[in-house]
């Protein structure tokens, strides 16, 4: 399995150094048109406009996390923990693929879409292809990354609350965004890996390095993932294909066949996801939106254009962030300040919601660390001054946007 009579595949990553592709079918997966395309899928969505560095992709950090479990299992290996070679290229092959499905902008367009169908069911779709074209050789990675491999702390090291995944893109997305707070120390986590019963554990000597990285995910999602400004711009990218979507209905647009939205807007279940549109899906990216944006913005409809052009130029709308919900009272105010555009044009510009996040779960994914004393439990118990109830507890705020004037409509 792992390549021995060939010289090595490296790329230079800016947040490892090199990254080695340690396999001939791993390197094989990654010249495949399918990953190619995430060279042109953004990581991190929209947040360039708040964060100017932020224009990395997800090639990069399905790259980077394939790399940190190259480590872990390195790692595992060195402590005494029996890890096959299959097991090994499988498990980067399972981290190598989790974010394939992502669609253009990343989370940004995906509820718009792909109604009812998130990117994780569609990863594990084009997973599927991809085991057919390569005459099964990822049955074994498939199983990992559909958690129902037989060795827990394998699936865990995938999707965990400590994963491969998480260690990747917190540095990753720090190191671009200039967000110091997310800087965790992965090589000290890594180092501090072992396996109990086939779960996966930390040494209680790195509890401090676990304490940051749970601080930096919680800091690192309010002022970074869930930005108010980041958030404003994806609401407005929703609302552009929403408009898009209501004028065909309306029959004030003809989507022909060969417009490129047309066999994902015909697409209403998870049950029409064929492979033919499957496959469609695969051909789009980052750039097909912004040209679909260039577009608009010269369209005969006012709302399509309007919100076209601003979202190009980053005009974007007001946003209230608080702690409980907006009323229909407090709606109600702001629509009165723009009455002379009736509802179905406000609808696109005034609206509101919430967001969440949840830093912790306290269940049986719960981070564990063993001691000196070979004794097992909860890094609850482990950091006492810490309120893992608080970090447990999903926290939910409620925004509003609206037009910063009346210019703006």
């Amino acid at each position: 399995m792992i390549l021995a009579n060939r010289k090595s595949t490296l790329f230079n990553d800016p947040i490892y150094g090199f990254i080695v592709i340690e396999t001939e079918l791993i390197l094989q997966l990654i010249n495949h048109p399918y990953f190619q395309r995430l060279r042109r899928i953004s990581q991190m969505g929209l947040s360039s406009l708040v964060y100017p560095g932020a224009n990395h992709t997800r090639f990069e950090h399905a790259l980077g996390a394939m790399h940190v479990m190259q480590k872990a299992i390195e790692v595992l290996i060195s402590k005494g923990i029996e890890i096959s070679l299959e097991e090994r290229e499988a498990a980067q092959i399972a981290t190598l693929l989790h974010d394939i499905g992502h669609g253009p902008l990343s989370h940004a367009t995906e509820k718009a879409l792909l109604k009812g169908v998130n990117h994780e069911t569609i990863s594990l779709r084009i997973f599927e292809l991809l085991n057919e074209s390569f005459d099964g050789q990822l049955d074994l990675a498939k199983q990992i990354f559909t958690g129902q491999y037989s060795r827990k702390f394998i699936n865990q090291l995938i999707s965990g609350q400590i994963d491969v995944d998480r260690l990747d893109y917190l540095k990753r997305d720090s190191f671009y965004t200039g967000v110091t707070e997310g800087n965790i120390n992965t090589n000290r986590i890594l180092a501090t890996m072992y396996v109990k019963d086939e779960k996966l554990v930390f040494e209680s000597k790195g509890i401090h390095s676990l304490e940051k990285f749970l601080l930096a995910r919680r800091l690192m999602y309010w002022q970074v993932y869930l930005h108010k400004t980041s958030l404003a711009a994806e609401m407005i990218l929703l609302k552009i294909i929403q408009r898009f979507q209501d004028l065909v209905q309306q029959r004030k647009e003809q989507l022909n066949k060969n417009h490129i939205l047309y066999p994902l807007l015909k697409m209403k279940t998870i049950n029409q996801l064929e492979n033919k549109v499957l496959i469609h899906y695969l051909s789009m990216d980052d750039t097909d939106i912004i040209q679909l944006l260039k577009l608009w913005e010269k369209h005969h409809d006012h709302v399509l254009s309007s919100l076209s052009r601003k979202l190009l130029n980053r005009e974007l709308p007001k946003i209230k962030i608080r702690e409980h919900a907006y009323t229909k009272d407090d709606m109600d105010k702001v629509i009165n300040r723009f009455n002379e555009y009736d509802h179905d044009i406000g609808q696109y510009y005034i609206f509101s919601g919430s967001i969440s996040n949840q830093t912790y779960i306290s269940d049986e994914s719960r981070i564990l660390i063993f001691d000196k004393m070979d004794s097992v439990f909860s890094i609850a118990d482990a950091i006492s001054y810490l309120d893992f109830k608080q970090f447990s507890t999903p926290v939910t705020k409620y925004y509003l946007c609206y037009p910063k004037d009346n210019n703006s409509l």
